[in-house]
């Protein structure tokens, strides 16, 4: 988990990561300033160490003076051992309406310095000699990783082209998006693609995947959009990669904050928009993948408020990407945290979490339990308590009621999170029920829900389920398919348990890990 500090109004924004000898690098945006790319570094994707920031918002003048957005940090194919970022900048001449596409070099990945800009400083021009000496003497020498230099047979900023892509400031939407670059490299061709707008079509639905190709070192050509839906106001942090024979395209919709995919056999054939197109649930965004040593991760930030994605946000662990034979594209659990397993939970006797009735049924023969209630809502708990852990089961479900799983139970006040399990609709619900202060009235329950999944199952009455509890984060997979993943901090012990509702649950092969607390709080990065 990675975050910034509780007081201070700052927080993660888009990240991007490479693996390197051994390490992840993470870089990302620092909200709502936007005036620096920050660098940490992590052996495991669960503890991070805060280094160097990466690079700054450049001196007044630049063409990158107001903020820098999304970058993406890929090796140069034409210079062994170095890197390159491809990184969006906004600048105060404008007043931030068009996005560019900038470049910072780097030889080891922490000392950065920006490529020379055509761009020039074209402010004051009516300022006394002695002011307009001041400007000449500060002009960059050499390139740093706040200043560059000037040339002007210089590629960058890059700009989009009004052949495909909106591009004027005279467009009715008076916000230019040509964001969010990603670098994708095949059979020694490479393309640079990123959030861009066609220049035709119902004004807020122009949202597609620019594309340019790099027709020498750090030179690239505008061409047609590689997606085009006529669907979103924007497609935000596209990727593009290849598993086997097949293509996938991830980004993130502004519009719900959820994490999409579409997959294509080839290139130029039409993208397929899945059922299951949406990756991660709601409040997952700016999703990013990189390839480490075991196949493709997807990383994300989390943000809890889908109105103030600018404050609170959260990096969550990261999950396996992998792919079905219909080419479907699939979340997994990241099997890193099994690292942080201590011991098995002995399952031994359970109590009813209220009073229980003759309606309620209870039986554990071996490794089956069978809990029951005709009557409504019963918990079957366990003795046991637990703060991190990892629980997984198989669920048979007989009846026209519901079941589903709850944890971090205070046995007293029944505060704690429920997991509500609707298998006839494939539907995944996280709650939070809490008690507010005495005599607060109306207001003394406490309840948020707190995020929704949805998944596809063949048969209606049974699944797989994996819980995994770490810290703050929270994780549901279904059949193998993470379908709930968020951060939340109300509560941090208790009971855990299932329960029914009017219904029978069957439980199989249920096995409860003990995992180690987190050896870093949330906001480490700032407290070291």
């Amino acid at each position: 988990m990675f975050s910034e500090s509780n007081w201070s109004r700052k927080s993660i924004g888009d990240v991007d990561v490479v693996y390197h000898d051994g390490l992840y690098h993470l870089f990302h945006l620092v909200l709502p300033n936007h005036d620096f790319i920050a660098h940490a570094v992590s052996d495991n994707a669960v503890n991070w160490r805060r280094v160097d920031n990466a690079i700054f918002i450049g001196d007044p003048g630049s063409w990158d003076d107001l903020m820098l957005w999304t970058m993406a940090v890929s090796p140069d194919p034409h210079k062994p051992g170095s890197w390159r970022m491809f990184y969006t900048g906004l600048s105060r001449c404008d007043q931030g309406v068009k996005q560019r596409i900038g470049l910072a070099v780097s030889d080891d990945l922490y000392r950065w310095k920006k490529v020379p800009t055509w761009w020039e400083d074209r402010r004051g021009k009516r300022d006394p000699a002695a002011i307009k000496k001041v400007i000449h003497d500060l002009e960059a020498q050499q390139c740093t990783r706040i200043k560059a230099t000037h040339d002007a047979d210089s590629a960058y900023p890059l700009e989009p082209n009004l052949e495909y892509y909106e591009a004027s400031y005279d467009d009715d939407r008076n916000w230019i998006s040509f964001r969010d670059p990603f670098y994708y490299r095949e059979n020694g061709q490479g393309y640079l693609i990123m959030a861009a707008r066609s220049n035709h079509g119902p004004l807020v639905r122009r949202g597609c995947v620019g594309v340019m190709k790099e027709v020498a070192p750090n030179r690239f050509e505008v061409r047609p959009p590689l997606y085009e839906p006529m669907h979103y106001d924007d497609i935000e942090v596209p990727n593009l990669f290849k598993m086997d024979d097949s293509y996938y395209l991830v980004g993130s919709i502004r519009e719900d904050a959820k994490i999409r995919y579409w997959h294509t056999h080839k290139i130029g054939e039409p993208w397929r928009n899945y059922s299951d197109n949406v990756l991660l649930p709601t409040g997952n965004y700016a999703g990013r993948i990189c390839h480490d040593d075991k196949g493709t991760l997807l990383w994300n930030f989390y943000t809890a408020n889908l109105h103030d994605r600018q404050h609170g946000n959260q990096m969550l662990l990261p999950k396996r990407l992998v792919h079905t034979a219909e080419g479907h594209l699939k979340a997994r659990s990241y099997e890193g945290l099994r690292e942080r397993e201590i011991k098995p939970i002995k399952i031994g006797a359970v109590i009813t979490l209220k009073d229980a009735t003759s309606e309620d049924y209870c039986e554990i023969e071996g490794d089956h339990l069978h809990f029951s209630s005709e009557a409504g809502f019963q918990a079957y708990v366990f003795r046991q308590q637990a703060e991190c852990f990892r629980l997984s089961a198989k669920l048979r479900m007989v009846g026209a009621g519901k079941c589903g799983l709850l944890y971090r139970i205070d046995r007293q006040t029944h505060d704690g999170y429920y997991i509500s399990l609707d298998l006839r609709k494939g539907i995944a619900q996280l709650r939070a029920w809490g008690t507010g202060p005495k005599r607060s009235g109306e207001d003394m329950m406490r309840f948020a829900s707190l995020q929704t999944g949805n998944y596809y199952a063949d048969d209606r009455h049974s699944v797989s389920i994996q819980l995994t509890v770490f810290g703050s984060y929270h994780e549901l997979s279904i059949n193998d398919n993470v379908i709930l993943t968020l951060a939340d901090s109300r509560y941090d012990e208790g009971a855990f348990g299932f329960y029914v509702e009017t219904a029978d649950l069957h439980i199989h092969d249920l096995d409860v890990m003990r995992l180690e607390s987190p050896d870093q709080t949330d906001h480490h990065l700032t407290t070291g």
